[in-house]
């Protein structure tokens, strides 16, 4: 299955609860961290929801 890589572009300070809960469960905890997942849909519904925070490759 394809895998995508996931990045943290910004902080999640400011970010409401449910996005810093999001972040956490991609597996990103700082800026700039890079993590690859499968490219599944409550992947993708996951990234949608951060997408300010984070880049998709």
């Amino acid at each position: 299955m394809a895998t995508i890589k996931i990045t943290q572009i910004k902080s999640k300070i400011n970010a409401p609860k449910h996005q810093k809960l999001v972040l956490e469960s991609l597996g990103l905890r700082k800026i700039h961290q890079t993590v690859v997942k499968e490219d599944t849909p409550s992947v993708r519904g996951a990234i949608d929801q951060v997408k300010q925070l984070v880049t998709v490759e």
